[in-house]
């Protein structure tokens, strides 16, 4: 059974920074891809940064330079630290492999940007 368990979310003023962590429950991690996504209110789910087996990541425009996503192989946990944020990253977290598979989705964490 395939889990992942988002967490790390909150509220927090324009500026700063949170740390979203993803706790994964699948074989193989260590050999696969992962991303994290946002969906914000009203609109479609997207990638916002992504993870390679091998450590090589790539970002969302948006948040090039801002965000920056890791992996912990033995603790088969991916990371999102988020920093500088802006009220339009405003959404609820998730993580999944890349590309998602719709059967994977967790319940997310949401990240609330706002004075």
């Amino acid at each position: 059974q395939v889990q992942f368990v988002e967490s790390g979310g909150g509220l927090v003023q324009p500026g700063g920074s949170l740390r979203l962590s993803c706790a994964a429950s699948i074989s193989y991690f260590s050999i696969k891809a992962m991303g994290w996504y946002r969906q914000a209110p009203g609109k479609q789910r997207e990638l916002v940064a992504v993870i390679s087996s091998g450590g090589r990541t790539n970002y969302a425009d948006s948040v090039k330079g801002r965000f920056t996503i890791s992996r912990d192989n033995a603790k088969r946990t991916v990371y999102l630290q988020m920093n500088s944020l802006k009220p339009e990253d405003t959404a609820v977290y998730y993580c999944n492999v890349e590309p998602s598979i719709s059967d994977y989705w967790g319940q997310g964490t949401q990240v609330t940007v706002s004075s």
